[in-house]
């Protein structure tokens, strides 16, 4: 589990390609003193494996099913991605809870620069709407940020000048693509709302 507060912009050194699958070094400013063979570090919101460490690069690998759903697809060497160490018991989470269990891709529509802070908009499959909440959680890229305003199928979220300065996100052009994942508290609520009704409907 991870809270999208990201400790770090690494970046793509190594990859290797096999059967679809992703072989990817990424180096980074991180301490991977305490980090071990099979721990999870969260890759722009996509929850990897570590399989290999050197020294200030790690191995992670990422299946055919990943890239089909998220933008590892189109990540190549030299590619920033935000880093964040797995949660442990006793963290304090400044963000909200997150898998990194990506649920599809956003494309970034507008971006409006209001003072010190920017406003982005961005489109979401259709089939993740019924999850996203004014005021409610996302995670874009790994990076927890709250919903301002829906509309159709746009979201907008208020990008802070920190934020921008130490993620990816303040690298973004329009039609980017990013990584989403829902609030997982919404996906269950609206889940037992929908199964609510459908059993008060089947008892009529």
């Amino acid at each position: 589990m991870f809270t999208g507060i990201i400790q770090d912009v690494g970046k793509i050194v190594y990859m290797d390609c096999n059967n679809g699958d992703k072989c990817i070094g990424i180096k980074t400013d991180l301490s991977l003193k305490k980090t071990n063979i099979g721990d999870s570090i969260s890759c722009s919101g996509i929850c990897l494996t570590v399989i290999e460490i050197k020294k200030d690069v790690f191995k992670a690998e990422i299946s055919k099913e990943t890239m089909d759903v998220t933008v590892a697809k189109y990540w190549q060497i030299g590619t920033n991605l935000n880093l964040e160490l797995s949660l442990h018991i006793g963290d304090q989470i400044g963000g909200h809870i997150v898998s990194g269990h990506v649920d599809g891709i956003s494309i970034l529509k507008n971006k409006k620069k209001i003072k010190g802070s920017y406003k982005l908009e961005f489109k979401a499959p259709k089939k993740f709407i019924k999850f996203i909440v004014n005021k409610g959680s996302i995670s874009l890229d790994g990076v927890s940020l709250t919903i301002n305003k829906i509309q159709e199928n746009i979201f907008s979220v208020n990008i802070i000048s920190h934020t921008l300065q130490n993620t990816t996100l303040g690298c973004l052009n329009i039609n980017d693509k990013v990584n989403i994942e829902v609030d997982t508290m919404a996906r269950y609520a609206v889940k037992f709302a929908e199964n609510y009704m459908k059993r008060i409907s089947n008892a009529k």
